[in-house]
């Protein structure tokens, strides 16, 4: 309850999770059947990345600053194939931001309502009153979105599954709970058991990367069916104090998207890597399951 995601918007952790999250949009786009997207910790949905707890911070600087020339609109190119992968995410940014100036970061709710059709449909939960107040106020006029303010858990419980029997299951805890592992762990199984047929993406922070290798282990022994590991590092992972990295799993992958992240993961860690750091971090992409 205490977490605000205004504080970290548009930081490195943020560029991973939401280019990998525009890839899988765009793939179940892909086929004309509607789909749903259930985000079970959406914060705010946007952020002020001028305002005092991004200025505070100032986290963004490092993640999707690198990515656009001094805090303008102006991209920073990396290769054309990156490029071509990288335009949805890029697209919501520029539709986030109405000037030259790199002024607002598109969270996971907004990126969902802007790269989604007039037939698909969006769930948008949080927990934390105030962020749940600013949510709802923000997509009261969009028919196609929800909100709710339940525990994440319970709001998969409730909305799964959905009508349209595709879609995607956003996990996105603050880790900052002692239970917050085993939550997960128990939630990526019940929501792949009930919504065999989904996309089930949780993402986590990496800042030792023992610990992050163990938590790999633990939903590896999950026995899901086709589940990835991605993982990016922008400096060596040896510590608990801070985060030197982040990693997503994706359970039910579409077919294509580890030939795609193979072209952006180089990419993008050699554009985010932190300069300072004797070791610069690395990035990984690997199955932890198979198909069944």
């Amino acid at each position: 309850m205490n977490y605000r995601h205004a504080f970290h918007a548009g930081n490195f952790g943020d560029v991973l999770k939401h280019v990998v999250l525009a890839r899988i949009l765009e793939h179940l786009k892909a086929k004309p059947a509607p789909f749903r997207v259930l985000d079970l910790h959406a914060g705010t949905g946007f952020y002020d990345l001028a305002a005092a707890a991004a200025a505070r911070t100032e986290e963004w600087t490092e993640g999707v600053g690198r990515l656009y020339a001094e805090g303008t609109m102006r991209p920073v190119a990396l290769a054309p194939a990156v490029e071509a992968l990288l335009l949805p995410w890029r697209q919501a940014i520029a539709s986030a931001n109405d000037g030259a100036r790199l002024l607002h970061y598109p969270g996971s709710p907004e990126i969902a309502r802007r790269l989604t059709r007039s037939q698909d449909r969006l769930i948008l939960n949080e927990l934390h009153p105030e962020d749940h107040g600013t949510l709802a106020a923000r997509y009261a006029a969009d028919r196609r979105i929800r909100v709710t303010g339940q525990d994440a858990w319970v709001a998969a419980r409730a909305n799964l599954p959905p009508p349209e029997r595709r879609g995607i299951v956003i996990a996105d805890p603050a880790y900052e709970a002692s239970d917050e592992t085993a939550k997960l762990l128990s939630g990526l199984a019940e929501s792949h058991r009930r919504f065999a047929t989904g996309i089930v993406f949780a993402w986590y922070p990496v800042k030792a990367q023992a610990d992050a290798n163990a938590l790999a282990r633990r939903v590896a022994a999950l026995g899901l069916p086709k589940t990835i590991r991605i993982e990016l590092t922008v400096r060596r992972a040896d510590g608990k104090l801070r985060m030197n990295g982040s990693g997503i799993f994706v359970v039910n992958p579409p077919w294509r998207l580890e030939a795609e992240l193979r072209q952006i993961l180089p990419a993008l860690q050699a554009r985010l890597a932190d300069a300072e750091a004797r070791f610069p971090g690395g990035w990984r992409l690997e199955p932890l399951t198979g198909e069944r």
